[in-house]
């Protein structure tokens, strides 16, 4: 369970976000990697993931509008941030998660 008091150097709400992959797919699982290793570096328990694989459950993907996986939708901190892709541009990821 994540912490509510943020870490030092970490953001300063909680981060909350979902990750859309397509099974073992090797750009899902990149993604999961690279979210995985900045959520370590950078959030310690501070943050919320739900992965949702669009072929077991693809009407979550329709409730968000998700057409191409990966697809990470950061609901908190706002403003709501979609990235696509398998989630490499570290720069961009700190950005949504309020780290910049």
């Amino acid at each position: 369970m994540p912490r509510s008091e943020p870490s030092s150097g970490g953001p300063r709400a909680p981060v909350r976000m979902t990750l859309f992959v397509a099974g073992g797919e090797e750009n899902s699982r990149r993604a999961q990697q690279n979210l995985a290793r900045l959520c370590e570096q950078e959030l310690n328990d501070n943050y919320t993931l739900d992965v949702v694989d669009v072929l077991e459950d693809f009407q979550a993907a329709t409730r968000q509008n998700v057409m191409v996986t990966p697809t990470l939708i950061v609901a908190e901190p706002p403003p709501k941030v979609t990235i696509l892709g398998d989630l490499r541009d570290m720069e961009r990821l700190r950005a949504a998660f309020g780290l910049d």
